[in-house]
């Protein structure tokens, strides 16, 4: 049995939970962020997943069930905006109200903690894949 296709679809696991980690930690470093080089402030970013079919020629029936996690894009929330009354602030309108981005620190959090967990999911899938690698190896002394 080939155990290479378990370590590659954990480390597509944890390329993927890495990514997701660095676009949230990247929405809370611009959590007050008004100028942006698109222009205004700051747009939330969210990581789409999503999964492709692991290349094997084991049988047909793993074929259709292995697949691996894959970041098919990122993308920005391009409604997250809301207006804050700041008649100081270097950015404000004539009015007084700033275009700040629309992120909540809170589900930023959240959204950390469950992409360490799926992490730590691979982590321990990776550790079992090879104790089951190791222990078939004395197997064969």
């Amino acid at each position: 049995m080939d155990f290479s296709n378990t370590f590659r679809i954990c480390a597509s696991g944890f390329s993927a939970q890495r990514k997701k980690i660095d676009v949230i930690v990247n929405n809370l470093a611009n959590i007050h962020t008004t100028r942006s080089p698109e222009g205004g402030p700051y747009k939330r970013q969210t990581v789409v997943l999503g999964s492709e079919p692991v290349e094997d020629n084991f049988g047909q029936i793993l074929d259709e069930t292995l697949q691996r996690v894959t970041v098919k894009r990122v993308v920005r929330d391009e409604g997250g905006v809301k207006m804050i009354f700041d008649p100081t602030h270097p950015d404000a309108d004539t009015k007084g109200f700033v275009a700040m981005p629309d992120i909540n620190s809170i589900t930023e959090m959240s959204d950390m903690i469950m992409a360490h967990r799926a992490y730590e999911a691979c982590v321990t899938a990776f550790d079992a894949t090879k104790n089951m690698v190791l222990k078939t190896m004395e197997m064969g002394k």
